[in-house]
């Protein structure tokens, strides 16, 4: 995915707090919505962003969907960030 679309996903505040409680482990899109105040609808939404971005990946299990971060993207734009910052360490290994 691109970084554009990734930092657009990481923009919102309830996005980058759906982040921050799967960090805990995988969730439900239903015990996601119960920790928002607002509908199931904007939290799908959300997490359609999310998912584009690939921040997150989706299980279906029955008729319940689980979802689980994906680290993998948030590694690549610590490291971006850390290229911006001119950490010589990481200057050096390229």
């Amino acid at each position: 995915m691109g970084l554009q679309q990734t930092l657009r996903a990481l923009a919102d505040p309830i996005r980058r707090e759906i982040l921050d409680l799967l960090r805990k482990g995988r969730m439900s899109a239903g015990e996601i919505t119960d920790h928002f105040p607002v509908t199931a609808a904007s939290i799908s939404r959300h997490l359609s962003v999310l998912k584009e971005a690939d921040l997150i990946r989706d299980q279906r299990e029955g008729k319940f969907i689980f979802y689980e971060l994906n680290a993998s993207v948030l590694e690549e734009i610590i490291l971006w960030a850390t290229k911006l910052k001119g950490d010589d360490e990481h200057d050096e290994e390229e």
